[in-house]
C-alpha cells in the first residue's frame, strides 16, 4: 500500500488510536491518563481500539490482550498470574480471542481485582505466555513489588515466575492507564528511576479529554444493546467480529512495518537537530525541574519525531513535530522541584519569592515555557 493511502487512513484515527499506533510503529509502551470516573470507559475503549488500530481483522484475531486492575491489595503473584495466558497447545487462538473480548466488554462490572479470563486447556498441555497487549489499570496504586515487576518487564521483556522464565512477544505493548489527578508511581520508584531509569522506559504519555469521547465503545454498546433487545437471536457475534463488520480503520502488520521503515529513513537537518537539542538543554536547566532529564528521554524524543513524520507522510522532521513530541515525551518524566531545593536560594533568593514563582507550575506548563523560549528554525 502506498504511503499516501496510509496517511489518509491515519487521518481518520481518533487520539487513542493514534497514540497506540505510534507505540506499535516504535514497538514501545505508553501511559494514558484520564479523569478517575472515566477509567472504566477508557479501559473498554482500548480493548476495542487494539484490533482496529494495530492490525487487519485477520491478524487481530491472533493478538491477545489482558487487563490487570491493580490496587493496594494486589500481590506480586496476582500480578504475574494476570500477565500470563495459558494457551492450550493445538487449540484455536481465534476462539480464545473471541471468548476474551466478549467477556471483557459485556461484563464491565466484574468484581475481580485482576481483570481478565483464565484460559483452561481442554486438549494438550498448557503453555503459559505473556499477552501481546497488557493494559495496566491504576498501576500507581499497586505496591512497590508489582510496580517494579511491570517496569522490569518493560525493560527486559522477560518475566520470572516460580518455575520458569517467560519471554514477552516481539510486538509486546504495555499500556498503563491511570487517573490524571491521582498520585504518580510510588515515591520509591523516583529513586529507582534516577538510579536505574526504570520508569523512563515508557515511550510516551497521553491525556485523553472526555470531550473526545469513546467512539469505538459507543458503537460496540449500540451493537450489544441491539443483540440484547432481540429475543429471537440465538447466535451472538463477538465484539471482535463486530469490529470487522462495522466501519473502522485497520492497519496490517505490513502497514505498521512500512511506517516503521519510513520513520528510520526520516531526515533530521542540522537546524532541526539544533532546535531539538536546545529544547532538551532548556528543560534540563529549567528552575522548576528537579533532577534534570535523562538521556533515554532524548532518545525517545528523536524516535517519536521520526514516527510522527512517517505517519504524516513526510521524510523529514519539522519544528512543529519537535514541539508535538516534546508534549508527549516529557510530562511523565519531569519531577518538579520543591521551593527549598531551588538553585537560586544558594545565591540569596528569598524562599517566599521562590514559592510564589513556583506556585501553580506543572510539567505541562514547564514544557510550554521551554517551547516559547527556544527559537524554532525557519
Amino acid at each position: 500500500m502506498s504511503t499516501r493511502d496510509l496517511v489518509h487512513r491515519v487521518e481518520e484515527l481518533a487520539d487513542l488510536e493514534l497514540a497506540l499506533l505510534l507505540c506499535f510503529v516504535a514497538n514501545e509502551h505508553c501511559l494514558i491518563r484520564i479523569e478517575a470516573e472515566a477509567l472504566d470507559s477508557l479501559q473498554h475503549e482500548l480493548q476495542l481500539v487494539r484490533p482496529v488500530a494495530h492490525a487487519s481483522p485477520a491478524l487481530a484475531e491472533h493478538r491477545s490482550c489482558v487487563v490487570i486492575e491493580c490496587g493496594s491489595e494486589t500481590t506480586l503473584d496476582d500480578f504475574i498470574d494476570g500477565l500470563l495466558l495459558n494457551v492450550p497447545s493445538g487449540n484455536d487462538p481465534t476462539a480464545i480471542e473471541h471468548e476474551h473480548h466478549t467477556e471483557s466488554i459485556e461484563a464491565p462490572d466484574s468484581d475481580r481485582s485482576v481483570a481478565d479470563v483464565t484460559f483452561q486447556s481442554t486438549t494438550g498441555i498448557e503453555e503459559p505466555r505473556i499477552a501481546d497487549v497488557v493494559i495496566l489499570k491504576n498501576l500507581n496504586q499497586a505496591n512497590q513489588d508489582a510496580q517494579i515487576q511491570a517496569l522490569e518487564l518493560i525493560r527486559t521483556k522477560r518475566l520470572f515466575t516460580h518455575t520458569s522464565v517467560v519471554t514477552a512477544p516481539k510486538d509486546f505493548c504495555m499500556v498503563i492507564i491511570q487517573s490524571s489527578m491521582g498520585p504518580g508511581l510510588n515515591k520509591h520508584l523516583v529513586w529507582l528511576a534516577h538510579r536505574f531509569g526504570l520508569n523512563h522506559h515508557i515511550f510516551l504519555s497521553h491525556s485523553h479529554d472526555l470531550e473526545d469521547g469513546f467512539p469505538n465503545l459507543e458503537n460496540a454498546s449500540e451493537w450489544i444493546e441491539d443483540d440484547r433487545s432481540s429475543s429471537s437471536s440465538v447466535v451472538r457475534k463477538s465484539v471482535l467480529q463486530r469490529s470487522k463488520d462495522g466501519p473502522g480503520v485497520t492497519f496490517s502488520e505490513a502497514d505498521i512495518q512500512a511506517l516503521a521503515n519510513e520513520s528510520k529513513n526520516t531526515t533530521v537537518t542540522a537546524e532541526v537537530e539544533c532546535y531539538l537539542q536546545n529544547v532538551v538543554t532548556f528543560l534540563r536547566m529549567h528552575r522548576a525541574i528537579d533532577g534534570g532529564i535523562d538521556p533515554r528521554a532524548t532518545k525517545y524524543f528523536k524516535t517519536l519525531i521520526t514516527c510522527l513524520a512517517s505517519i504524516h507522510g513526510i521524510d523529514f522532521a519539522t519544528p512543529s513535530l519537535v514541539a508535538i513530541a516534546a508534549r508527549k515525551i516529557y510530562p511523565y518524566r519531569i519531577i518538579l522541584t520543591v521551593p527549598e531545593r531551588d538553585r537560586s536560594l544558594q545565591y540569596g533568593s528569598d524562599l517566599a519569592a521562590v514559592e510564589a514563582a513556583l506556585q501553580g507550575v506543572t510539567p505541562e506548563s514547564v514544557i510550554e515555557d521551554v517551547l516559547a523560549a527556544v527559537e524554532a528554525p525557519l
